[in-house]
């Protein structure tokens, strides 16, 4: 079975469970893939669980450490960013402890600096 990639020549390519490529034409450069896996999947995709990776550096599938490359039923998953979540307290809805520390108004934009940031 030829490797899946999440990209080529045409563009990212997302390996669907029906064995088929399809491509996708992705303009953000922070575009990432995570490695979704069924529930027999190996343990090399198992370690792999919650990482995401930018697209040009993501591993092939299967995994070349897969116990079945034959019956491999591993996918990626796409994101806009490597990013999960809030990068700061402040835009979690939490306060930071040093916040009370400061006596001053807050200056920073809520907002990344990214388009994709709201």
């Amino acid at each position: 079975m030829p490797a899946k990639r999440p990209f080529g020549p045409g563009g990212p390519r997302n390996a669907g469970y029906s064995g088929e490529s399809t491509n996708i034409r992705i303009s953000n450069p922070w575009h990432a893939v995570s490695v979704q896996c069924g529930s027999q999947a190996c343990l090399a995709a198992k370690q792999t669980t919650g990482v995401r990776y930018l697209s040009a550096q993501a591993p092939r599938l299967p995994l070349a450490d897969c116990a079945s490359p034959a019956a491999c039923r591993c996918v990626y998953r796409h994101h806009d960013d490597r990013r999960a979540g809030a990068r700061r307290a402040l835009e979690s809805g939490s306060s930071l402890r040093s916040a009370s520390r400061y006596p001053g108004e807050e200056r920073r934009a809520r907002g990344g600096r990214r388009r994709t940031d709201a």
